[in-house]
């Protein structure tokens, strides 16, 4: 049976092949109930022949189709097929019938070499925001790499996959069998690689793994066999991104390397944390790590091992049995303090409820919270201070701005008039100036025509220079400054060179016809040698047009002694 005519549980027709991996086949396709277009992805059959394996896809894949969000290719539906192959042996067929993305993998963008720090930074954020929402709601991934990210034409990040490596994983026993499965151990985190129980953060070292290579172009570790890249993980220490791409700046090195550690309570604890960290990195603040918390790795993640236990008393006390603690003589308290008890709650409340109904409504939580004020247009400075003021804590983060100047607030999270408690953390948002973009290369354009280029492209013109050329005709541009193709802020004043239509004519007179032609020759003159068979030697002895200034691709009559 064709793939154009499969139909799949009885509505879902497979159509052309878009996509193959390591462990499935993606296909176009339509669900014929709905009348909608689907992407379907047909797994191995050497992956159904577990009925361990079946179960835990199934479980996986239900987990995965309650997801909604924008960055997450959502699961429709899923199931196993029936199918008979040309031997007319009958196999188990397992499918997944997703969203259908029109975009192009991560992994075939960087094919085409690194990318920009500040976009490397937007896909990886956009990553992040999936992994928060799939980790509360306590779905690990297992297999973040660039194979399973979708970037649209409008340029939004769609996680794949879901559900789908947790099936896979605890299906498969070895770090051998993985790399045939998944494809590729290049983004294994080292909790994986040694076979131990893995978490969300180990999504968060994966997410790092392909943050380095969005940088670079290139992934940290590489060997010939998946275990050896798996050993890597475990024992060797990744090179910063700025030593294989210069233009990666030191904050973001600090970020990939924190992501990359090797023990898992050392790197980003969550999604948000890392997704924090890398638009500071943007805004050019550089990493600066914090101890973490030992409640929070402990009720979250499991308890840290180089962390101090809690206090031996209570330890102690949680580790006695019932027979050893304290035995009450008593079963219960003395109806006297019962009664005393409920005296003094009494007052306690009677005088509570006083203190309430005699409050006025404009005074509660004024000592408690304030209003974010407006601090846009102001310096950074003088709007930290405001906010310092009223017990805000501000945030710096810089952004490229073509209205506000350099230095000034473009705008702050929450916004002004926002009522948050005191202490709260206020982002500030400052203008780092202009966008920094390439200069419109104009070369060969008319001058008209190259102003009217530069101008929509946010750059000023300022003068023209006129200059010789053999070649470029006269009002045609022959060159930029600075130069077209390089990067300079919006705004930037943009000189032009433009050619004269002149060519400057040297005196030949007294030279041979032959170093006469060669110097005339790469000025585009129509040379017309004029023989005189009255003198000899082959010296030039006159020339039509005078040395200097003359017009392009004009005619030039040499004189020369031909006698003998």
């Amino acid at each position: 049976m064709t793939d154009g005519s499969r139909l799949l549980a009885g509505r879902y027709q497979v159509g052309a092949l878009i996509g193959r991996g390591g462990m499935a086949d993606v296909h176009v396709g339509v669900d014929t109930r709905l009348g909608r277009k689907v992407a379907v992805k047909l797994l191995r059959p050497s992956l159904a022949n577990d009925p361990k394996f079946r179960l835990l896809f199934r479980e996986e894949a239900q987990k995965a189709a309650r997801m909604a969000h924008p960055t997450i290719v959502r699961v429709f539906d899923a199931g196993e097929e029936t199918v008979r192959d040309a031997n007319g042996t009958e196999t188990q067929l397992p499918f997944i019938v997703m969203e259908f993305v029109d975009g192009r993998l991560l992994k075939d963008i960087i094919a085409d070499g690194p990318i920009e720090q500040s976009e490397a930074a937007r896909i990886v954020g956009q990553v992040l925001t999936a992994l928060e929402y799939s980790h509360r709601a306590l779905l690990v991934h297992r297999d973040i790499k660039p194979g399973n990210i979708m970037i649209t034409q409008s340029g939004q990040v769609k996680v794949m996959d879901f559900g789908i490596a947790r099936a896979v994983s605890d299906n498969s026993a070895t770090v051998a069998d993985t790399s045939a499965v998944l494809g590729t151990a290049q983004y294994f985190s080292p909790e994986q690689a040694r076979g131990e129980t893995v978490d969300a953060r180990t999504d968060l070292y994966s997410t790092g793994v392909v943050l380095f290579e969005l940088l670079t172009g290139k992934p940290p570790f590489h060997g010939d066999r998946p275990v050896a890249v798996a050993y890597q993980h475990i024992s060797e220490t990744p090179a910063r991104p700025s030593a294989l791409n210069p233009r990666v700046s030191p904050a973001m090195d600090a970020v990939v390397l924190h992501a990359l550690e090797k023990d898992k309570f050392a790197r980003f604890q969550s999604a948000a944390e890392f997704r924090s960290a890398l638009e500071a990195a943007v805004a050019g603040e550089v990493l600066v790590k914090k101890a973490p918390k030992d409640d929070f790795n402990a009720t979250l993640f499991g308890v840290n091992p180089s962390a101090r236990a809690g206090s031996d008393a209570t330890m102690r006390q949680l580790s006695n049995s019932a027979d050893d603690r304290v035995v009450r003589t008593q079963s219960r308290p003395p109806v006297a303090w019962i009664w005393a008890g409920i005296a003094v709650m009494a007052v306690i409340l009677g005088g509570l409820t006083f203190w309430v109904l005699n409050l006025q409504p404009t005074q509660i939580g004024v000592d408690l919270s304030v209003d974010v004020p407006n601090v846009v247009g102001m310096t950074y400075e003088a709007g930290a201070q405001k906010l310092s003021d009223l017990h805000l804590v501000p945030n710096r983060l810089g952004e490229p701005s073509d209205t506000v100047p350099e230095g000034a607030i473009t705008r702050v999270e929450p916004v002004a008039g926002t009522r948050v408690a005191k202490n709260y953390p206020v982002k500030v948002w400052v203008s780092t100036g202009r966008s920094i973009v390439a200069i419109p290369l104009v070369t060969n354009q008319t001058q008209k025509a190259a102003i009217k280029t530069l101008t929509e492209a946010g750059f000023v013109y300022g003068s023209t220079k006129t200059s010789h050329s053999p070649s470029v005709p006269k009002g045609v541009v022959m060159g930029t400054n600075p130069e077209g193709g390089t990067q300079a802020r919006l705004g930037t004043t943009i000189d032009l060179l433009v050619s004269d239509g002149l060519v400057d004519v040297p005196k030949v007179v007294g030279l041979s016809i032959g170093d006469a032609n060669r110097k005339l020759s790469p000025l585009g003159l129509n040379i017309n040698p004029v023989a005189d068979d009255t003198c000899t030697g082959g010296v030039v002895t006159g020339q039509s047009l005078a040395p200097g200034p003359q017009p392009q691709r004009s005619s030039i009559s040499l004189t020369y002694c031909s006698g003998v």
